[in-house]
């Protein structure tokens, strides 16, 4: 570990931690000596860091310097709460990870009364019935919908039959049952969604078909609402 990576390393711990942090549960979390802990603390306060506290006692970090200054009003910080705990409860693991990451970075930053309503918050978010576990990495599958690169994997559909797929990813949609991959299907020739519980073995192609993800997007979005409303149509006495 480089020391610039094991300083930035420092500071996300002093953000999540329960202040005061002491060097030994600091040091713990990052797989060094205490020691080392005591001489980025002052790398760290050197670089303008605020932090409060000394050997012994445990570090409380008051202001973060690799933050700009923030300011919300009360109905603002309810939003990002709101925002931020339901990823908590519907993301993929990498993404509940970073919605707690930005909340304590939003805590790190923001000024004391303004914080205090960020740890209390009136709205919340909670789901008592888990959504299934991705059966592919989700961080991979979502770099591939940035970049736009087709992919390939193994599905198995509701009556258990696998096949194997090639497709052109387009979306994650958090939906109320499971996540699903919106995409382009190159099987089918058409737009499909595939529940990422149900996906298996992913590969990244380097086959490109940007810049189309957006316009394609769109389209399947389109069609999505077009037959919502022929439904609903069907649907009115």
């Amino acid at each position: 570990m480089t020391r610039t990576h094991r300083l930035f390393q420092l500071m996300q711990a002093l953000r999540l931690s329960t202040p005061p942090a002491t060097a030994a549960a600091l040091a713990q979390d990052l797989g060094v000596t205490p020691r080392t802990v005591y001489r980025d603390i002052d790398a760290l306060r050197g670089l303008g860091a605020v932090i409060d506290g000394a050997a012994g006692f445990g570090y409380t970090l008051i202001e973060d310097a690799a933050l700009p200054p923030l300011s919300f009003d009360s109905d603002e910080l309810e939003a990002l709460v709101l925002g931020l705990r339901e990823v908590e409860a519907i993301g993929d693991p990498a993404l509940r990870g970073a919605a707690g990451r930005a909340l304590s970075k939003l805590r790190a930053r923001l000024p004391e009364s303004q914080a205090h309503r960020l740890r209390h918050a009136v709205l919340s978010a909670a789901r008592f019935t888990p959504l299934p576990e991705p059966g592919v990495d989700v961080v991979a599958l979502r770099q591939a919908t940035w970049d736009e690169r087709r992919i390939r994997f193994a599905y198995t559909d509701a009556e258990g039959r696998s096949t194997a797929r090639s497709v052109d990813p387009l979306s994650i949609a958090y939906m109320q049952a499971s996540h699903c991959l919106l995409a382009y299907c190159h099987l089918r020739a058409d737009f499909r969604a595939f529940r990422l519980d149900r996906m298996r073995d992913l590969e990244v192609l380097d086959q490109s078909f940007r810049p189309n993800r957006v316009p394609m997007l769109r389209q399947y979005m389109a069609a999505m609402r077009a037959e919502e409303a022929t439904h609903a149509e069907a649907a009115t006495p």
